[in-house]
């Protein structure tokens, strides 16, 4: 009786364990305004940090589990979250719409230098070039901090002392974006949808942050305003990475001396 127990115990585990298995879900991406296939829309698992992009007749197929989260994003339309239901994974394909930006162009307003012809007063008109330096820390095996030319000094001093706390109170008492992180680093098509967006779209769907929070790490793990003006998504994350785990090695250095 009991080795009766025991055998159906393990067949119900097993089936449980089949059920959680990753399936695909198959579906099609289609633009709402006339039902044409949308290619290259980024599709994104944000549970399980897997990516994909649909081919020349919108369609896809990308690794889920119910009640995953999938991220479509495409240049010009709006951005949309779709959850995986288990109907969709038993039964099928599943179409997906996404709806058309209505883009307005802004009045841009160029002004132009006045010189007056005297060295002193238009020489003080010529805006500072924004330079950017990166500093080794020694004892670090990475590439060191980024600074501007005037407060580089003063930032590599800040970083010893209160090293990336923000990072820290972000993504310390938060495992599952601390997974993610190393995720997305490992994983080839993630890395490359990221290469070629500037958006930051994905990085704070994926990373669970609003853009503002997501630019203050940056900026408080010593990377300068030109860098974060004008990196890619891949080069955000990469900052970011770097960063949390410079912040592990002076922390670890810290907790030594104490």
């Amino acid at each position: 009786m009991r080795f009766q127990l025991l055998l159906l115990c393990l067949l119900f585990s097993s089936l449980a364990v089949v059920a959680q298995e990753d399936k695909l879900a198959i579906g099609v991406v289609l633009n709402s305004e006339n039902n044409k296939p949308l290619e290259s829309v980024n599709i994104v698992n944000l549970n399980q940090v897997k990516g994909t992009i649909t081919n020349s007749k919108g369609e896809f197929e990308i690794a889920a589990k119910v009640n995953d989260t999938l991220h479509f994003s495409y240049l010009g339309f709006k951005s949309i979250k779709v959850r995986v239901t288990n109907d969709w994974l038993k039964f099928g394909s599943s179409e997906i719409k996404l709806t058309e930006l209505a883009l307005a162009l802004e009045k841009v307003v160029v002004n132009q230098l006045r010189l007056t012809g005297y060295l002193e007063v238009d020489i003080k008109q010529v805006p500072e070039p924004n330079y950017n330096y990166r500093y080794q820390i020694p004892g670090l095996s990475s590439s060191g901090y980024e600074a501007s030319k005037s407060k580089g000094i003063n930032k590599i001093i800040g970083s010893i002392f209160n090293p990336a706390d923000f990072l820290h109170r972000m993504f310390g008492k938060k495992p599952n974006e601390l997974k993610k992180l190393k995720k997305m680093k490992e994983d080839d098509e993630i890395r490359n949808l990221l290469a070629s967006r500037f958006d930051r779209e994905m990085l704070t769907a994926l990373l669970n942050v609003d853009k503002i929070d997501l630019d203050e790490i940056v900026s408080q793990c010593n990377y300068s305003k030109g860098f974060i003006q004008t990196a890619n998504d891949l080069q955000i994350l990469d900052a970011i990475s770097e960063c949390y785990e410079e912040y592990k090695v002076l922390s670890r250095g810290r907790n030594n001396r104490l």
